[in-house]
């Protein structure tokens, strides 16, 4: 599995669990001014375009449940990036038709191969054919599997073994899309 390429920015994704399907809070998540002073000092080094930086720490602040801000700064950037990362934002709201919107409009992102690489290995998606068969049908990120895939595990009925596993497949996603906006090609 790619890693982040700074191991700082890794650090800050290491939460004792990986966020739920909704909105939070859980435990573990470190606060909004922590985060931004952690980002700033590790983007000084990165080197991002501001634009990219911005999302970069959204999609931190939205890891730690810091939803409502991370609004406020995806709201602002009008790329297929910052589709991505408000897409996610209203999926953990949850919102998921407005989170539909966003993926609509991100298209098909460059980030989603190593996405569907990530996710394709993790044991537990191997073993729920069914859960695979939406999320990377034919082998490919699909993010309107992912979102009817949280509005089902929503639902009380549910069992709560998919709702990990989703966490699992929602951590993937944030370190690939992490990953992917860390090049400095991109």
């Amino acid at each position: 599995m790619a890693t982040l390429k700074s191991h700082a920015l890794e650090g800050l994704l290491a939460t004792p669990d990986p966020p739920e399907l909704g909105p939070g809070p859980r435990a573990g998540v470190q606060s909004e001014t922590t985060l931004r002073q952690a980002v700033d000092e590790l983007l000084k080094v990165e080197k991002l375009p501001a634009d990219r930086a911005q999302l970069v720490l959204a999609l931190i602040l939205l890891w730690h449940d810091h939803l409502n801000i991370s609004h406020e700064i995806v709201q602002r950037i009008a790329t297929r990036d910052g589709a991505f990362v408000h897409g996610i934002m209203h999926r953990r709201e949850p919102d998921y038709g407005n989170a539909q919107y966003w993926f609509n409009r991100v298209g098909r992102h460059p980030a989603f191969p190593e996405i569907s690489e990530g996710v394709g290995a993790l044991p537990g998606l191997r073993a729920d054919s069914d859960l695979r068969a939406r999320l990377i049908p034919q082998g490919k990120w699909d993010p309107a599997g992912m979102i009817a895939a949280c509005e089902q595990a929503a639902q009380p009925e549910n069992r709560a073994e998919r709702s990990r596993l989703l966490r699992e497949v929602q951590r993937v996603e944030t370190q690939r899309l992490l990953n992917w906006m860390l090049r400095p090609d991109t």
